[in-house]
């Protein structure tokens, strides 16, 4: 499967970046690994899936790539149906594009509530805390929840960690490079977990950081935050589709962007 998305889905990642795709860092969870279409013994679509159980009522099967071959897309459903059958799930679809909204819509999935604001990281210093993307300041400080996250992500090829520490109290931002118009050099943050009036607070020396390792701007999702960052930058009109096939038990809010392709594969 992972030679297959890398020639006919995106050529720019790796077949070992797919592969990681599909032997995530966490360890085995779920029945597959998502499903193949074949026909005369070749392969000829693909959707993979990523399996996650973590505190939800139910668990959670995140659509991570979808490439069906343009002479079998007649076919599509096939594999979308194959997925959807197993049940016990919810469904998350954290990047779809081009017709496959429109599809998931017809299919009974929901929109997320992405709103995004575009801020520029500018330089500053940072004052009265520590900012380090450090691992052993990391795994020394978090805990909890927090350091099960990071541990679990910590080998994830599009994860980054970044630590804010003011004494004892401390704020964890996951975020992953994201790219825009062809340009790699956007942040987007993905979990926030700690102390999020010290993120708040710290944002500008935050964004300094991440300038200085080559993000001139940041994704800033509101949903993922929990605040706006304020300063140079505009709201995006149309911000990046994420969409969920609730269980009975789960609801928007229960959704996160972890354990899934955004943590796993940088495109």
């Amino acid at each position: 499967m992972s030679r297959f998305l890398q020639e006919n889905l995106n050529r720019r990642v790796s077949a070992d970046a797919w592969k990681a795709l599909l032997q995530p860092p966490w360890g085995t969870v779920g029945p597959n690994r998502g499903f193949q279409l074949r026909s005369a013994g070749r392969v000829v679509g693909a959707y993979a899936a990523v399996y996650s159980s973590r505190g939800h009522a139910v668990d959670v099967c995140n659509l991570a790539a979808f490439c069906v071959l343009e002479d079998f897309r007649s076919h599509s459903l096939l594999l979308v149906r194959a997925l959807l059958r197993q049940r016990g799930y919810l469904f998350t679809d954290l990047s779809p594009s081009g017709n496959v909204p429109a599809m998931n819509e017809r299919l009974g999935f929901r929109h997320l509530d992405t709103s995004t604001r575009l801020v520029a990281n500018l330089p500053h210093p940072a004052r009265g805390v520590e900012i380090s993307d450090d691992p052993a300041m990391l795994e020394a400080t978090l805990t909890g929840a927090a350091l099960e996250v990071y541990l679990d992500h910590r080998g994830a090829r599009a994860s980054r960690h970044l630590l804010v520490r003011d004494g004892d109290r401390y704020a964890y931002l996951l975020y992953r490079r994201d790219r825009r118009k062809r340009l790699p050099v956007f942040a987007a943050p993905l979990h926030v977990a700690g102390d999020t009036e010290l993120l708040a607070s710290a944002w500008r020396g935050v964004a300094s950081h991440l300038l200085r390792n080559g993000f001139l701007a940041t994704l800033a999702e509101r949903r993922v935050l929990g605040f706006t960052p304020g300063g140079i930058g505009r709201s995006l009109r149309n911000p990046r589709t994420k969409m969920f096939k609730p269980a009975e038990t789960a609801a928007a809010g229960d959704i996160d962007y972890l354990y899934s392709e955004l943590t796993l594969l940088e495109w």
